[in-house]
């Protein structure tokens, strides 16, 4: 009797760690939808992703955030994402022309406009922008002017204004929009161009002069499908939902103008 106890004490201290053993079963959870945008719009897109996932009744939304012409040279390169909502023309025509772009999935989201803006704590209103030429701004911080939108916004801007050569000894290039913002934060910069919304988002910079939107460049903000989507029908809902009523306005409530909503035309 004790050699029979035993061996069902063995056998079900085996059968226990079998159990223990066997491996669980993989995630069947679908993948999020990945979605590349631009730098400027981290925030409000980061309020769209969870509206959608909360009320849009779409699945789980990803970002990939960056300045626009990072995001496109990572598509043409076969980034895995689904959607991309670039800052300006020039880099979704270049992912398009790559063939990256589902055709005629393109529409025109929205528009900005362009500030410059100084230290909160050393706030001060330009009448001008030929203002800029004062020794105070000795150094200016936008976008690459060569890649970055924002950059290649206010660069175009400066030209027309005939103060580019002027103004390029003092010019301060940097990655993207956020970076310029923390430019004016942390003092590496006396003043900076960057979109309205941005300025809004910071407490340590002052808006000293907004370039007027009928002399400045017009800013877009085009989204589109991305051809190698793993979730394509989810990608069509997702940029369908970025055009609709819940996401206008929270777009519209950071100081995005919305295209087709009484904004520039396209």
């Amino acid at each position: 009797m004790r050699t029979r106890s035993i061996l069902v004490a063995v056998c079900v201290a085996a059968a226990a760690c079998s159990k223990a053993e066997k491996p669980e079963p993989a995630s069947t959870a679908p993948s999020p939808l990945v979605v590349s945008a631009a730098m400027s719009l981290r925030q409000v897109m980061v309020d769209v992703g969870k509206a959608y996932e909360r009320g849009g009744g779409g699945g789980r939304v990803a970002f990939n955030f960056g300045g626009s012409n990072t995001l496109a040279r990572q598509i043409v390169e076969g980034a895995p994402v689904d959607v991309f909502v670039s800052a300006d023309e020039a880099q979704m025509r270049l992912a398009e022309q790559a063939g990256a772009i589902v055709p005629d999935s393109r529409v025109d989201l929205l528009s900005n406009q362009l500030v410059v803006i100084v230290p909160a704590d050393r706030q001060r209103r330009l009448a001008s922008v030929n203002e800029l030429t004062d020794p105070a701004f000795a150094r200016i911080a936008i976008g690459d002017p060569d890649a970055v939108p924002v950059g290649v916004y206010a660069k175009r801007y400066l030209q027309w204004a005939g103060l580019w050569d002027r103004l390029g000894p003092r010019i301060v290039p940097v990655v993207n929009v956020r970076a310029a913002v923390g430019a004016v934060e942390n003092g590496g910069a006396d003043a900076a161009f960057v979109y309205r919304t941005d300025a809004r988002l910071s407490s340590h910079v002052a808006v000293a002069f907004e370039v007027p939107i009928d002399k400045g460049p017009v800013i877009e903000y085009p989204a589109a499908l991305v051809s190698a989507s793993k979730e394509p029908a989810e990608a069509r809902r997702f940029l369908a939902y970025l055009q609709g009523p819940e996401a206008r306005r929270l777009f519209e409530a950071q100081g995005f103008v919305v295209r087709g909503a009484g904004g520039p035309p396209s």
